[in-house]
């Protein structure tokens, strides 16, 4: 694909502006209008640093690796939330670490002192994953391809474009797929030693529908892990149904083991990325209703009404 070296040094300036320059003025619209779809259809792969310091090998036709090249943060409320949260010599898990954003992070929040267990069961995935690890030299991080559900089984993944490798799922999918995988998953409790689960401060899962068996498998752990631990899980109600499972069981599932439910703010559209990058974060809340769309929830001990 050829393009134009003016129009490719504009988008450099652009996306300089957008993402080094104070203030917010226009960058929502420059994003959004320009940038975004720009970096999508023409790739760049490039090695650029997060705001919080690691170094990522990105290519911008995949959605994470876009936004970490032009914001330099991907999920600034979660990746803002989790810098609070870890502490040197915590444990740190996974599940559903894609590229390991999140993992990296952790890794550095938790120091050598700490670990962090970083799941993925796409091997593609996987690897890129352990190039991320290897690019931050951290040590820390124990990386595992696997799939986690309620019990042992061969699950069949599906990708339906590399534009949002994020979107990996067992879901079923009758479009045209770009690449489909088999793996064999097991609960969670069988992928972690007993050290990692006394040590768990944060168990975050992000598997694209399939959480409620997540969840289910995870059931056993909760009376062990530490008194503070908190988990945080990306609920898909749609998705989710179209495997059987309820947002609501999992609720019921987790303010049955003592835990509160609190709601995280998270959006994935480009113009909402400059005022979350220059101050315009939250905290959760405490989420007392149904869960009717795609949210981020913290699950927690705490029992107030902002989770901070």
């Amino acid at each position: 694909m050829t393009t134009n070296p003016i129009s490719e040094a504009l988008i450099t300036l652009g996306r300089g502006y957008v993402r080094d320059a104070p203030g917010t003025f226009g960058k929502a619209l420059l994003a959004e209008k320009y940038l975004n779809a720009h970096l999508r259809d023409h790739p760049r792969r490039r090695v650029t640093q997060a705001r919080f310091g690691a170094r990522f090998a990105v290519d911008t036709q995949d959605l994470i690796q876009r936004y970490l090249y032009l914001f330099g943060v991907w999920e600034p409320h979660m990746t803002s939330w989790l810098r609070g949260r870890l502490r040197r010599g915590d444990v740190f898990i996974d599940i559903g670490a894609n590229i390991g954003v999140f993992s990296v992070l952790a890794s550095q929040l938790v120091g050598d002192e700490g670990k962090v267990v970083a799941v993925e069961a796409s091997p593609v995935f996987h690897q890129r994953l352990l190039q991320q690890a290897r690019l931050n030299e951290c040590r820390n991080i124990r990386a595992v391809n696997a799939a986690v559900s309620d019990s042992q089984k061969t699950l069949t993944f599906v990708l339906a474009s590399s534009r949002n490798m994020g979107a990996n799922s067992i879901v079923p999918y009758d479009g045209p797929a770009e690449s489909t995988f088999e793996i064999e998953a097991q609960p969670l409790p069988d992928l972690l030693d007993a050290s990692e689960i006394a040590n768990a401060r944060v168990i975050k899962i992000d598997v694209e529908g399939a959480e409620g068996g997540v969840v289910r498998g995870l059931a056993p752990l909760l009376d062990k892990l530490r008194p503070d631990a908190e988990i945080t899980v990306e609920v898909t109600p749609e998705r989710m149904a179209q495997l059987g499972d309820t947002a609501d069981e999992l609720l019921k599932t987790m303010t049955g083991a003592g835990f509160h439910v609190y709601r995280l703010d998270n959006d994935y559209a480009p113009g909402s990325y400059p005022s979350a990058v220059h101050g315009g974060l939250s905290a959760p809340v405490r989420w007392r209703g149904p869960i009717e769309g795609e949210s981020d929830l913290i699950f927690s001990r705490v029992d107030a009404e902002t989770l901070t």
